[in-house]
């Protein structure tokens, strides 16, 4: 018999910091998962990859089982990583804050490419593209 999936729970945690106070305690605890098996799993997969905040999608099964897919990591965190960025632009369209070339856009884009909704470098490239304008970043080439 298969387990029925009870909930599907998405989060932003920074990779290897998971514990059981907010926001992860609060988002799992009502659907009765041990909190702390989750999150020693999660920090055993994540421990090496520094400060990143990780999104990741867990599924709640029915006999309180679960299991869970690592995404990589946003683009904007890609983006503030890769130009040494403290934060995005308040005003994007006035203030610019950093530029990026077109090299370190297709290495974030490499490393999206299966997160994202595009069927070619050159639309991945686009997408962070957008994303980084919205931050305030200057798109050199």
């Amino acid at each position: 018999m298969a387990k029925e999936i009870m909930a599907v729970v998405k989060l932003q945690v920074p990779a290897g910091k998971a514990n059981p106070a907010p926001p992860v305690g609060t988002a799992l605890g009502p659907h009765g998962i041990q909190i702390q098996d989750f999150c020693t799993q999660f920090n055993n997969e994540t421990k090496e990859m520094g400060n990143t905040i990780v999104p990741v999608v867990i599924t709640i099964f029915d006999d309180r089982s679960f299991s869970f897919i690592m995404k990589s990591p946003p683009a904007a965190v890609l983006i503030k990583e890769t130009i040494k960025l403290a934060k995005g632009s308040g005003e994007p369209h006035k203030t610019k804050v950093g530029t990026i070339t077109r090299a370190q856009l297709e290495s974030i884009a490499e490393k999206k490419m299966e997160d994202l909704n595009a069927n070619d470098m050159d639309a991945a490239v686009k997408i962070i593209a957008g994303t980084c304008r919205s931050m305030g970043v200057k798109v050199e080439g």
